[in-house]
């Protein structure tokens, strides 16, 4: 290690910071990169960022980035179009990146080859995490994963589509930056990311404000089926697969329901719960913080923060809210 990175890993370290990518691709040759199911902006974001910092100055590693397929909305972003879906295979990698990802169990179909690698390592910003790799890296506290990505990079080999990749994670995991988990340090971050000469107007419109007339409709459906409880200070819903097909609607286009739903005036905690193929309910939850919804979901064998979290659950839609509900009063 030359003295410069030395000095860069010194004061890194001093920072909280345990180690850097650099260090860590120093003599590797396989690595796989992977994140959460039902990938979201940090989530994809954040493993496109490290798939494209390795392609570029590491050329001599192979590196493959699984992840199921990715909205549409983000495949502008470099690479996109090398994600791998497919989990048939049994390679062992030199190195395993768990990025955005709470458990293994989150992993998917990536966890087979999270279970072979010959070191693995964990970055991500979920108050659940049990730091299940052998090197961790988790920040409650950090903004979203891309945040904690920016920090272990060299930023002078950050390029311009790189910088792409870790705007998109943070302003889905900040709501453009009006979420409580935006901290100075994240400005300071999205600020340099700017200086790459991003396109970052183009960036929020297209990725977090546009929406199709398909999520259109099933928000328009979820605001009409919305009840408030508890003096109005919880609002929820229940979305069936039945609404989803008179609106021609996706999982996907469900992004962002929970969070208007959240900025009703009064409103504290807001449950959404929708239908999966497989007749399980997925569980979205966020709160301004009267109520600490990582603690309820965990409780059912889900994760997240203490002001967003998620849990997937089975039985009748009704009984699932009613649970829900007693959670939520015990704390209120």
């Amino acid at each position: 290690m030359e003295k410069n990175e030395k000095m860069n890993l010194t004061r890194k370290n001093e920072l909280g910071i345990p180690f850097q990518a650099d260090e860590l691709l120093k003599g590797v040759e396989s690595v796989a990169i992977a994140g959460h199911t039902k990938p979201d902006g940090d989530c994809t974001g954040s493993t496109l960022a490290l798939y494209n910092y390795i392609k570029n100055s590491y050329p001599e590693i192979s590196v493959t980035l699984y992840l199921e397929p990715i909205p549409n909305l983000f495949k502008f972003l470099q690479r996109s179009d090398e994600i791998v879906s497919n989990f048939s295979g049994d390679v062992q990698y030199d190195l395993f990146f768990s990025l955005d990802c709470g458990d293994g169990g989150r992993l998917g179909g990536a966890f087979r080859y999270f279970e072979r690698a010959k070191k693995t390592v964990c970055i991500d910003h979920h108050i659940s995490n049990q730091s299940f790799a052998d090197l961790n890296y988790i920040r409650p506290e950090a903004s979203s994963t891309s945040e904690l990505v920016f920090e272990l990079l060299d930023e002078t080999r950050i390029t311009k589509e790189i910088a792409e990749c870790l705007y998109v994670g943070i302003i889905h995991d900040t709501g453009v930056f009006q979420y409580s988990c935006t901290s100075s340090k994240t400005m300071n971050i999205a600020g340099k990311l700017m200086d790459k000469g991003i396109n970052y107007p183009d960036i929020v419109d297209k990725t977090f404000f546009e929406k199709t007339f398909e999520q259109n409709r099933i928000l328009g459906t979820a605001l009409l089926k919305a009840q408030r409880y508890f003096d109005d200070r919880c609002i929820a819903c229940i979305i069936t697969s039945q609404d989803m097909a008179d609106c021609h609607a996706l999982p996907k286009h469900l992004e962002g329901i929970v969070a208007q739903l959240r900025s009703t005036k009064g409103v504290d905690v807001a449950v959404l719960i929708y239908e999966n193929a497989d007749g399980t309910y997925k569980v979205s939850m966020r709160t301004n913080g009267a109520v600490d919804v990582a603690a309820i979901c965990v409780k059912h064998g889900g994760g997240g923060h203490v002001r967003a979290a998620g849990v997937t659950m089975t039985g009748d839609p009704g009984v699932i809210l009613q649970t829900l509900l007693d959670d939520v009063k015990e704390q209120l």
